[in-house]
């Protein structure tokens, strides 16, 4: 049973699913507040009294995809999005826009339950188990500390991002499977597809590559994975 300090912010257009989302989850032992709209949501969202945000994709007015890129200007609080879609643009959108996970409707709230769950373990702060810092080119990374800067200057990481970033790191020079990453990063893999492998590292290039179109830190292995020159 998850503790009462874990706190919710629902963002789901459709009041009635909204109120049985938040019953659902309220019976897990989570805290819910539930919004309507992504401009409510933005008024509301406060990165010290939140621990998970759930954002249905297709709200009115400013939509979830906007959404989570506004929620990601300021926080690297945890996102999961829920999408009526599962076409794989939609999907892969939601997840570049910011988010860290997604869920499919309709859903199991067991399943949805699992996926915060795995959200709140790896938004803690890294548990390294390799060096202090690690260099590649102008990047530097410390995993204890928690910090990336690149030619001196501090680079802003989600919390998904950051340990990604540290799991390359640790296994520097090898090829990591995208399995291999789901199990390691997200926690599971019997719910976690490579599509959150994918955008999670296209979002971690943008960041720390001088030409994110054609990589030098984070290489792809076709057919294999991810490696970290």
């Amino acid at each position: 049973m998850t503790t009462m300090a874990t706190r919710i912010l629902a963002v789901e257009d459709d009041a009635l699913i909204l109120r049985a989302l938040s019953l659902a989850l309220e019976d897990e032992g989570y805290v819910v507040a539930g919004v309507e709209s992504g401009e409510d949501a933005l008024a509301a969202f406060d990165p010290a009294s939140c621990d998970v945000v759930l954002v249905d994709l297709m709200l009115p007015g400013m939509s979830g995809f906007d959404l989570c890129r506004e929620l990601r200007r300021t926080s690297d609080t945890p996102i999961i999005v829920l999408t009526a879609r599962s076409d794989t643009h939609d999907v892969v959108a939601g997840l570049e826009a910011g988010a860290d996970d997604y869920v499919t409707k309709p859903f199991e709230t067991k399943e949805l339950a699992a996926r915060i769950r795995s959200l709140i373990r790896r938004s803690r702060p890294h548990r390294p188990s390799g060096a202090e810092s690690y260099v590649f080119g102008d990047v530097e990374l410390f995993p204890r500390a928690g910090t990336v800067r690149r030619d001196g200057v501090p680079v802003a990481l989600t919390k998904t991002e950051f340990n990604l970033l540290c799991e390359l790191a640790e296994h520097q020079g090898l090829v990591m499977s995208r399995e291999q990453l789901l199990e390691r990063v997200w926690g599971y893999d019997y719910f976690g597809d490579s599509r959150l492998v994918d955008a999670h590292v296209r979002r971690l290039r943008t960041k720390i590559e001088r030409d994110p179109s054609d990589p030098a830190i984070i290489q792809t292995v076709r057919g294999l994975g991810y490696r970290l020159a």
